[in-house]
């Protein structure tokens, strides 16, 4: 019996780059084609990396307020005040519906002093988020 190819890590690679470098300049309010765009604390910050028990805060805005919102999560996660990863959502499922959800993930559920850290700098920024340990 053969075993399946591995992926090829470098084009999944190029593929993540190229995605995070359109994510960079993209606002959510004018995108419609990928679901989310996603920012990443700076590679040079020396701070846990996901694990399988990765768990996220939920912060609801509208499609008026998440540009801005938007540009003052995405800066806090490259600067690694929040957690490993941020997303916010670009298209609604409803079409008439005028929310936007962010995720700000953190990397590990299990570590509530990391997860009480995100939800501390959240509050800072004057944002009330939802947890979502599942």
């Amino acid at each position: 019996m053969s075993q399946p190819e591995k992926p090829n890590l470098d084009l999944i690679n190029l593929v993540q780059r190229g995605r995070m470098q359109y994510d960079s300049s993209a606002r959510p309010s004018q995108i419609s084609g990928p679901y989310w765009i996603e920012a990443v604390r700076r590679p040079d910050i020396d701070a846990p990396g996901p694990t399988p028990r990765a768990a996220y805060w939920q912060i609801t805005t509208t499609l008026e307020a998440v540009d801005d919102l938007w540009a003052q999560i995405k800066a806090a996660t490259e600067a690694g005040k929040l957690g490993y990863k941020s997303k916010v959502a670009t298209a609604s499922r409803d079409a008439h519906s005028n929310t936007r959800v962010i995720y700000v993930l953190t990397y590990d559920r299990t570590d509530t002093a990391d997860v009480e850290r995100v939800r501390a700098a959240l509050e800072a920024l004057g944002l009330s988020a939802t947890w979502h340990p599942d």
